[in-house]
């Protein structure tokens, strides 16, 4: 069975394709590949965001409160209707990440979110993840916002299965045909020669890979790929009211019209 409760702390990082690479020689000696990735190639992951009709849930994530939480369905690769897909809700505390979701088909899936009416409990379904879900639809009124996809190279630690390491490149996003049926396309969120790393980890980040991060000169980022979506679609809209203060950071009006800082 899938795991569905994940409570992780977690570091991302913005590295080029050659530290990628050598760096994929380097984890081999403490960690194993996840099992989608044993021949090499990556695996893909698509996601179909939710938020209010005014980016409610974004524009207050990139606000950096204590508290936030995200709705998302994911499934790997394109899902047939009667495809299995996630339905993941995700909080973040501070800086603990806590992620739970439920396997759902598809079509199920699809008509849940549509209409806000829970799907009959059936197994591999995580019922409080189905009810909380069905809260957050009536509550804060969400809809589909935005699909992104990616393709993943991840890592777990030989020995400590809490530890992950994931690379995630070829992301693309579009705010059209928001379907987990349809090809992954869309347009690039970040230059070919990134790669985004991310270290999964219940506790504490080993010694051994903390040596490796400072011999590359790794540093940690901020960054959200739903949130720099967000940022790119401002961008795109010179009309609507926002400054950027410095190059990635952009002021986002609140209700009451004051400034806040991505």
């Amino acid at each position: 069975m899938a795991i569905e409760i994940f409570n992780r702390y977690e570091n991302k990082y913005m590295i080029d394709c050659d530290t990628y690479e050598k760096l994929q020689g380097r984890l081999s000696d403490y960690m194993e590949p996840d099992a989608y990735n044993r021949q090499g190639d990556t695996y893909s992951i698509c996601n179909i965001y939710y938020d209010t009709t005014d980016s409610h849930l974004i524009r207050t994530s990139l606000q950096k409160p204590a508290y936030k939480e995200k709705l998302r369905v994911r499934s790997y690769g394109a899902a047939e209707s009667d495809g299995m897909v996630y339905v993941e809700i995700k909080k973040k505390v501070r800086s603990l990440v806590n992620k739970r979701r439920s396997g759902i088909t598809l079509s199920a899936a699809e008509q849940f979110l549509k209409t806000g009416i829970k799907p009959e409990i059936c197994e591999g379904m995580n019922e409080q993840v189905i009810n909380e879900t069905a809260y957050l639809l009536s509550h804060k009124q969400l809809q589909p916002a935005v699909y992104l996809a990616y393709e993943r190279m991840a890592w777990f630690g030989t020995g400590q299965h809490d530890l992950r390491v994931s690379f995630d490149s070829s992301i693309v996003t579009r705010r059209a045909d928001l379907s987990l049926s349809s090809p992954v396309y869309g347009e690039p969120l970040l230059d070919p020669n990134l790669r985004l790393m991310e270290i999964k980890v219940a506790q504490s980040i080993p010694l051994w890979l903390s040596h490796l991060l400072s011999e590359y000169r790794i540093y940690p980022t901020s960054f959200s790929k739903y949130g720099r979506e967000y940022q790119n679609q401002l961008r795109a809209q010179p009309q609507q009211n926002f400054v950027i203060l410095v190059p990635g950071e952009i002021t986002i009006p609140n209700y009451k019209g004051e400034v806040q800082y991505a």
